[in-house]
């Protein structure tokens, strides 16, 4: 992080300190309790039940953590180029880089369609919250309690979906103080339409990544199908043909990740002092390595594309985050706030002794996460075993084998009849898997793996099996079978007895570990998640009880809506305009000629001419989101979109544990960019028809 930003998150945390009031745009508000009464006083602006559900089933979660958006009549989504980006790297070859060389379908024929590619559009919201704790007797452990809970939503997922024939969700809110049914609408046939090269969808490359001005086209164009057809949908959002001005009323509707504004101090220390430090260190380590790998070929460089973005997105996010969480200011403010709930409930004796110990136990299961945060991480976190695509399918067929012959609430999720679906697609996916990069990316994990618990830790010796990190990625990459679609049916169709027999080392290396990697996430559940779900379940109804429910709850990776204007801001004595242009993004080419970063494809150097540079490109609003919303659309009142969110400045990154919108910003593709790209770059007026109804 750069100093200017370093002193802009200090700018911002010594607003929060002198306790200057929230904004009415914080918040990422349930679709079931939207922020009417702010809207209606501060806009004029009152949402009205048919203009919710018109915008709730316009919206669409695209693959498992992104956001996109139905914009037209006959199944088509938008959402950013780099969430689909992912899809993108899997139809690429050696020959046709669609990342790099962008794509459009001329006509319906030619869209691609994108192998193991799932969308879902919320259809319905019940509240469950009574049937899920209900699952709890008196007496039980917070370890039993979660089983029970966890098999009492497996129960009402699985009904519910005999019951719709839609795909279903217990979604936890207020950290488990309220629970909602979701039940989706599951597209598993998804078609490419259209996306630019992605010298223009990121435009800036890391450099420019969480900073404005921004001058990036992050969009990208897919369609649904349904029995080889087109679907029909009756709910989508038209397109704004004036677009917004600085100053307007915008609402962005998608699917935000997770934040983390009402755990507990205790719980924001262990973020910053145990979870968040240990996730950069492997994220810079992983950065590293893929420039290496990438720097020896073109083709390292295009396959490894997806994972390096992602690595570098994520790096620099954490970064900030964490940040954040390292001001004091900051975490002071959090302490103000807990200290004043807490000192509510102990001034009520019925509360002290229904929820005065919630606090306490947090800070216990913390304390009980960081003595296992190691071996858990390297077992089963993020980028355990170096995020090889191969390991996840061995561990997936191996899991897959034991849990199907128990009953469904029994199962480890991913494995239970709600969710069966989407791990079979993901399972059985043709995507290309590439042993070079495979080879890559399990070396980085096993030597990660020694470095952190150490190299004569039992289980290091036992996954390398007398091999150096290299050495063993070789042997168990180079014997492995399962890239092979035919092969992984075979095995899951086999169940325990195939996997028994296999001696694909792969499976033999899943099978091997999986007792103690389960050992370990039994003692996570039982010791942390349990006892963190019992503790903000009453940390929820206090808060409840002080407070009322307007406050919305954390994010979950749901469907959520948030509000606020378009308006530039002031950066030390510089105005940052609301909005860039055209004309800005060449003038930023000139001026960082021969960084490849800011480089410009030829069709864009050859139509400047056509273009008009004044056109809105970029722009940026005080709405509340976070990772997650990538691939959101931006609406006006009437539901029409303006903008398509693909990133937030860096001062917006605190927005995971703080909002503020002092110099924090939204970043979003203006509409109008979109329209005068499509039809005067790309000349792809069929699909600009589309979107414009014409």
């Amino acid at each position: 992080m750069n100093k200017r930003s370093m002193t802009v998150l200090a700018l911002t945390a010594s607003f929060l300190l002198v306790g200057i009031p929230a904004r009415a745009e914080e918040g990422m508000y349930l679709f079931t309790n939207p922020p009417t009464k702010e809207l209606q006083k501060k806009y004029g602006f009152r949402p009205t039940a048919d203009w919710l559900e018109r915008v709730q089933k316009s919206c669409v979660r695209f693959g498992y953590g992104g956001s996109a958006s139905l914009v037209s009549p006959n199944g088509l989504v938008m959402t950013n180029h780099h969430v689909g980006r992912g899809q993108l790297q899997r139809l690429s070859t050696k020959d046709h880089d669609l990342i790099a060389d962008g794509f459009y379908a001329e006509t319906l024929a030619d869209e691609i369609k994108c192998p193991a590619a799932e969308v879902n559009i919320l259809w319905t919201i019940k509240d469950v919250t009574s049937q899920v704790k209900s699952a709890v007797k008196p007496g039980m452990s917070p370890a039993e309690a979660n089983k029970a809970q966890r098999e009492r939503i497996a129960d009402i997922e699985q009904k519910a979906e005999k019951d719709t024939g839609l795909n279903c969700d217990v979604v936890t809110l207020y950290h488990g103080a309220r629970y909602q049914l979701y039940s989706y609408k599951r597209y598993t046939d998804v078609r490419l339409v259209m996306a630019p090269e992605s010298s223009v969808a990121a435009f800036g490359g890391d450099t420019d990544n969480f900073e404005y001005p921004r001058y990036c086209l992050d969009m990208s164009f897919f369609r649904i199908y349904e029995n080889g057809k087109p679907i029909h949908n009756e709910y989508y959002l038209p397109w704004s043909a004036a677009g917004a001005r600085d100053g307007d009323l915008v609402l962005v509707t998608g699917h935000p990740g997770r934040t983390n504004r009402q755990y507990t101090f205790d719980h924001l220390k262990f973020l910053r002092d145990v979870s968040y430090p240990h996730y950069l260190s492997y994220l810079w380590r992983r950065e590293v390595q893929l420039l290496n790998f990438s720097e020896r070929s073109a083709e390292n460089a295009r396959i490894a594309s997806s994972y390096l973005l992602g690595v570098q997105n994520g790096r620099k996010a954490i970064t900030g985050m964490y940040a954040g969480l390292l001001d004091p200011a900051v975490m002071q403010k959090k302490q103000r706030e807990e200290r004043a709930l807490r000192t509510a409930v102990s001034n009520n004796p019925d509360w002290q002794a229904q929820w005065g110990d919630a606090w306490d136990e947090i800070a216990k299961a913390e304390k009980a996460h960081t003595a296992m945060y190691e071996d858990y991480s390297m077992l089963s976190g993020r980028g355990s075993f170096g995020g090889s695509r191969l390991f996840r399918i061995a561990r997936s067929l191996v899991r897959m084998a034991d849990e199907l012959p128990k009953p469904s609430a029994e199962r480890l999720p991913p494995y239970q009849d709600a969710s069966l679906d989407s791990t079979r697609l993901r399972l059985f996916s043709p995507a290309p898997i590439y042993p070079s990069l495979e080879i890559e990316s399990l070396t980085s994990g096993l030597s990660y793996m020694a470095e952190q618990l150490g190299g004569d830790d039992p289980m290091v010796t036992r996954v390398l099996a007398g091999k150096s990190p290299r050495e063993r990625a070789a042997e168990l990459v180079d014997g492995c079978t399962l890239a092979d679609v035919a092969t992984r049916r075979k095995l899951a169709e086999g169940g325990k007895a195939a996997i028994a027999a296999s001696q694909d080392p792969m499976i033999r290396l899943a099978y091997d570990i999986d007792p103690p990697a389960r050992a370990v996430q039994k003692r996570y559940e039982d010791e942390v998640e349990g006892v963190e779900r019992e503790a903000y379940d009453k940390i929820g109804s206090a808060r409840f009880a002080v407070y009322g429910e307007d406050i919305p709850p954390d994010a979950t990776g749901t469907l959520r809506l948030a509000y606020g204007t378009i308006s530039g801001y002031t950066e030390g004595t510089t105005n940052v305009p609301a909005f860039t242009t055209f004309g800005g993004m060449y003038e930023r080419h000139a001026d960082r000629k021969g960084n490849p970063a800011f480089s410009l494809p030829e069709n864009w150097l050859d139509g400047k001419s056509k273009l008009n540079l004044d056109t809105p490109f970029d722009f940026v609003c005080t709405a509340d989101v976070v990772g997650g919303n990538s691939g959101s659309p931006v609406i006006n009142a009437d539901g029409d979109v303006v903008g398509l969110v693909f990133d937030g400045n860096i001062e917006s990154l605190v927005w995971d544990t703080a909002y503020t919108d002092h110099v924090a910003r939204t970043v979003a593709v203006d509409t109008r960019a979109i329209i005068e790209a499509l039809r005067k770059i790309y000349h792809a007026d069929r699909l600009a028809n589309e979107m414009q109804g014409r």
